[in-house]
């Protein structure tokens, strides 16, 4: 029986408009140190990987500068306009090197706060799931529907609702096949477990911390250099 290997994809080749900043959110710094280097880092001193494939984007001129671009085991490929077409062209620049049953991790790169037992839970919980999955977390405010000028329509039942998280977990095949359909089809996904449903496949959610953030705006960078220094498996400097 061949034992599954994992592979890690992160697709960095958004601008991060939202951010109002002269580079993209990836390479502003968190303790000195770029955003982007603190996501590798964590992932790929806490799992082992076969390999590590960044989407950057063909106009980037900070990854040079990067301690990551002197790392061996991570690799570049050229991105997409949109996320999902970015981890398209990583798993394709990973092709001749994957095989169909390995399971493949896209993180965002701009999440650094992963807990390192956030990532084991994944990786332990999914790895004899037919599908695989993803890390979630479950909505704790009350949700309002609104209507065109913003008057509530109705309070929504957040019971079953979840905020989805990365990494997402698929097999390289299955999660290259379905990326694939969804380009096909016309759609724009925002995450893979989108992709995975599209083609019929049901993930799992693996709960994880809530404070594993998303930087989108200019706050949210103060907000996950405070959560970094209190997470115990994370040495920031």
């Amino acid at each position: 029986m061949t034992v599954p290997r994992y592979w890690l994809v992160v697709p960095a080749a958004g601008s991060g408009q939202r951010m109002q900043a002269e580079c993209p959110k990836q390479y502003l710094r968190i303790h000195d140190r770029f955003v982007i280097d603190i996501v590798l880092s964590r992932l790929l001193n806490s799992a082992t990987f076969e390999g590590c494939m960044v989407a950057l984007s063909g106009s980037d001129q900070w990854w040079p500068s990067t301690n990551s671009c002197a790392d061996s085991r991570v690799t570049t490929c050229k991105g997409g306009a949109a996320r999902c077409d970015s981890v398209l062209a990583a798993l394709q620049a990973l092709g001749h090197e994957a095989r169909d049953e390995d399971w493949v991790l896209v993180h965002d790169v701009a999440r650094p706060c992963l807990a390192h037992t956030d990532l084991s839970a994944l990786m332990t919980g999914l790895a004899q799931h037919p599908v695989g999955g993803l890390l979630a977390t479950p909505v704790t405010d009350t949700l309002k529907q609104a209507g065109p000028e913003r008057q509530v329509l109705a309070t929504i039942d957040r019971r079953l609702l979840w905020r989805a998280l990365t990494p997402q977990m698929f097999r390289f095949g299955a999660l290259r096949q379905a990326l694939m359909s969804a380009a096909g089809a016309g759609l724009s996904v925002t995450d893979e477990a989108s992709a995975m449903e599209h083609m019929g496949a049901v993930p799992m959610l693996v709960e994880g911390r809530p404070d594993n953030i998303k930087i989108t705006l200019p706050a949210d960078l103060a907000l996950a250099g405070f959560i970094l220094s209190q997470l115990p498996d994370q040495p920031v400097h």
